[in-house]
This record gives C-alpha cells, sequence and structure tokens, in this order.
C-alpha cells in the first residue's frame, strides 16, 4: 500500500511482516511438537507470555494497568486524555491443544495498530488501548471468558478467586503466584468502543472465498443438562419389549436436538457433545444416560422456541417411554448484535483496501460479547485453513492476519480520528 497518509489516515497500512514476526514469537511459549500452543490461563506459560506482551507494550510506549482479575489495559495517549479509549484485544491463553492464532491475533493486531501509529507519527484524538483479558478459554478454570466478564460486571471477582483448578488451585491464588493481581477494580475502566480481530473458527469465509468477515454479532446460546432414567439389566435375558433401555430414549433426544437446529437455518445450532452413561458395560442396558444440549441462535425470538420445542419433546418422549427425564438450563448467553457503528467502521475499513468482504455471525463466545454490553463494540473475522480451531493444526495466511490488522486499524482510527501527524 502506498505509505502516504492523508490527514484523516485513510492510506496507512500495518507492517504484516511484523505482524506475523511477533505472532510467531508469542506461539513459542508453550509450543507443541505439533505445532500448536499450550498456555493455559495463570501458568507459567501464561505469565510468561503476559511478561512478553507488556514488554513489547513499554517498547511501544504503552503505559500499562492490570486490574484486580488480571485484565491487562496498554494505552497510547490521545490528544484528548479527557475523552473515553478506543480499544482493541483479545486474550492470550489457549485451550491444552490451541493454535498460534486464537486469541493471540486479536491482541497483537492491537498492539501492530500502535506499532503502525508510532512509526508515521500519527497522533489520535482520543486515546487507544490494546487489552488482553485473563482465561478467556476457560480451559483450566470456569467460567469462560472471566477476565471481561468480570469487567462487565456478569460475575463476581470474589466467586471467580474462587474458582479451582483440578489439582485444587484457585484462580486467586495463581494470579498472585504469577505477580498479575492489579490493584484497578473490574470495570472501572472506561471505554469509548471497543473492536476484536479474530479468526473465524469456521470454514464460512473460505468456502465463500472471501478475506474479511464483518461481524454483525454473536449466536445466542442456551446449555442443558439432561438426564435420562431407565433401569440397568442383563443384556441377555431382558426382552426388548420389557426394557427400560435410557441410552435408546437419549438418543431420540439427541436425534431431536440436531434436527430442531435444522428447522432453524441458517443460524439453528445444535450439539451434544457430553455423554455419560451408566453403569457403561457391554451386557448391561443402561440405567441412567446424562447428556449435554447446545442449541443456538442469532435471535432471541429463534432461540427460544428451539428451547421450548426441546422441552416440549421431552416431556412428551417422558410420557411415551414411561422414564423419567430431567433437563436443566445450565448456561445462557443471549445473542449479541453489535453496534452498527462499530459494523460500518469495519466494513468501511475493508473497503478501503478493496478486501472481498460478507456480513458473519459468530458461532463461538468472544470477550466482545461482554463489552457490547459497556460500549459500542465490533469484530472483524479472517479465514482459518479449513475452518479449523481449538487445534495444533490451526492456521491462517500472513495475507488474512495482515488485511485483518489493516481493518483493525481503520476502524479504530474512525473512532479515535487522527489530530495530527508528524512531516
Amino acid at each position: 500500500m502506498n505509505d502516504v497518509v492523508k490527514r484523516d489516515g485513510t492510506e496507512i497500512a500495518v507492517d504484516g511482516a511484523r505482524l506475523w514476526a511477533s505472532l510467531m514469537e508469542l506461539a513459542q511459549i508453550g509450543a507443541t511438537p505439533k505445532g500448536g500452543v499450550c498456555r493455559l490461563a495463570l501458568t507459567d506459560l501464561d505469565k510468561q507470555g503476559r511478561d512478553l506482551v507488556v514488554s513489547w507494550g513499554k517498547a511501544a510506549g504503552l503505559t500499562i494497568t492490570t486490574d484486580k482479575i488480571g485484565n491487562v489495559f496498554m494505552r497510547r495517549k490521545g490528544r484528548n486524555e479527557a475523552l473515553p479509549p478506543i480499544a482493541c484485544g483479545s486474550h492470550i491463553d489457549t485451550q491444552p491443544t490451541g493454535g498460534k492464532f486464537d486469541g493471540n491475533y486479536g491482541v497483537l493486531s492491537g498492539l501492530e495498530v500502535v506499532r503502525t501509529l508510532n512509526d508515521r507519527g500519527i497522533e489520535t484524538e482520543a486515546p487507544l488501548e490494546v487489552i488482553f483479558w485473563t482465561n478467556e478459554e476457560g480451559s483450566r478454570f470456569v467460567p469462560v471468558m472471566m477476565g471481561s466478564g468480570v469487567f462487565a460486571g456478569a460475575f463476581s471477582l470474589e466467586s471467580v478467586y474462587a474458582a479451582k483448578d483440578v489439582a485444587g488451585k484457585t484462580v486467586k491464588e495463581e494470579l498472585e503466584r504469577i505477580g498479575y493481581v492489579g490493584t484497578e477494580e473490574p470495570g472501572k475502566h472506561p471505554m469509548g468502543a471497543y473492536f476484536e480481530a479474530h479468526i473465524e473458527q469456521g470454514p464460512v469465509l473460505e468456502d465463500a472465498d472471501k478475506t474479511i468477515g464483518v461481524v454483525t454479532g454473536v449466536l445466542g446460546l442456551r446449555w442443558y443438562d439432561c438426564v435420562v432414567k431407565g433401569m440397568e439389566a442383563h443384556a441377555g435375558p431382558t426382552p426388548m419389549a420389557l426394557r427400560k433401555d435410557a441410552l435408546q430414549v437419549a438418543t431420540r433426544i439427541m436425534q431431536e436436538t440436531v434436527a430442531i437446529a435444522h428447522r432453524y437455518p441458517p443460524y439453528g445450532r445444535g450439539t451434544v457433545g457430553f455423554v455419560q452413561v451408566h453403569p457403561n458395560s457391554r451386557n448391561v442396558i443402561p440405567g441412567t444416560v446424562k447428556f449435554s444440549i447446545d442449541l443456538r441462535n442469532v435471535d432471541n425470538e429463534r432461540l427460544d422456541t428451539m428451547d421450548k420445542e426441546i422441552r416440549a419433546f421431552i416431556e412428551k418422549t417422558s410420557k411415551e417411554s414411561g422414564l423419567e427425564i430431567s433437563i436443566e438450563q445450565v448456561s445462557y448467553f443471549p445473542p449479541c448484535p453489535f453496534e452498527k457503528g462499530c459494523i460500518e467502521a469495519v466494513a468501511k475499513g475493508a473497503k478501503t483496501f478493496g478486501y472481498s468482504t460478507m456480513e458473519a455471525v459468530s458461532g463461538a463466545g468472544h470477550d466482545a460479547v461482554y463489552m457490547a454490553r459497556l460500549a459500542p463494540a465490533g469484530m472483524i473475522f479472517v479465514p482459518c485453513k479449513d475452518g479449523i480451531s481449538h487445534n495444533e493444526i490451526e492456521d491462517a495466511k500472513p495475507e488474512h492476519l495482515e488485511a485483518g490488522c489493516n481493518v483493525l486499524l481503520h476502524a479504530m482510527l474512525d473512532r479515535a480520528k487522527v489530530a495530527s501527524r508528524k512531516g
């Protein structure tokens, strides 16, 4: 791209090679033999990753603030410091078999935005901030999206401090151990707008051969635990007509979960991903089956309808089979539409560079969901190879990552405004 910078900043472009180099360097912390990353929240490796990113922020002239849940805010001054900052970010913790880009790209693309502005001597009217949130993945501690959730008031600080990993270590203990318990009260940090760049974690952009996904919102979800109670009995002597087979009844509900999703396209989702069978013996008729149900859609009306249909089907199936069936909702995230102005800023940024685009809806949760409760928010998607994420083979093209970062830069400038430049 042309290095000439107009006063409104429209011709400025990031250094894609520098962005890629930063991603690859961070990926060495917790690198796995298969080319992925294992850097669980609040481990020694997470501390190393945090320390590296903070050192890069300081080298870029950013002021570092940490709150009591360990969220880190890296601030670049604006001409008008009284304005709330225009922020971007994501997370740097990973899944146990995670990849190099999930979350990390959102943080380091924000850092590249700052470096680019520094290189060109561009001052923004509002301050800018690059944020990384604590324990987005929820692999070691629950709940997921912990840091941004506490910041938004979805969880109390006390409750998440008490959360334990499988070894019995608490969030508070581990935050203290790695030195990332800050002094700022979560949620007391102002925010003018929030953008998050992310790999899509799905196959839609790649399939459509589009470079930028202009994300309009995030699917709402309802998670349930369902339990079917039958009767264990010997698999040989018990006639089929006299069985109380919990698994066979459970599979009917599992199939209906998928069928419901198909009835509400294009954003209907229905998944059973966790199943426990008791006694789990090859010659015993299953007596109890516990399994998860995951329903998602883009608006509350469809999601509520899906909820009613699965509950009605379970009631009907219980009466027909004579088996006791219970369903309990264990988690609910309402659909999250992003702010129109932020969506338009992303689309405008992509148009500046002539990137191919399509509107996209995120099927996965992101920290931007909680930020959207507090400030105007938007997201930028770029393709990932075969749509694979949460996997060591997760991959993305450097040119796509650079493109998403260019869009992030211009979306942030759209909100922060260019105040002055050198030369």
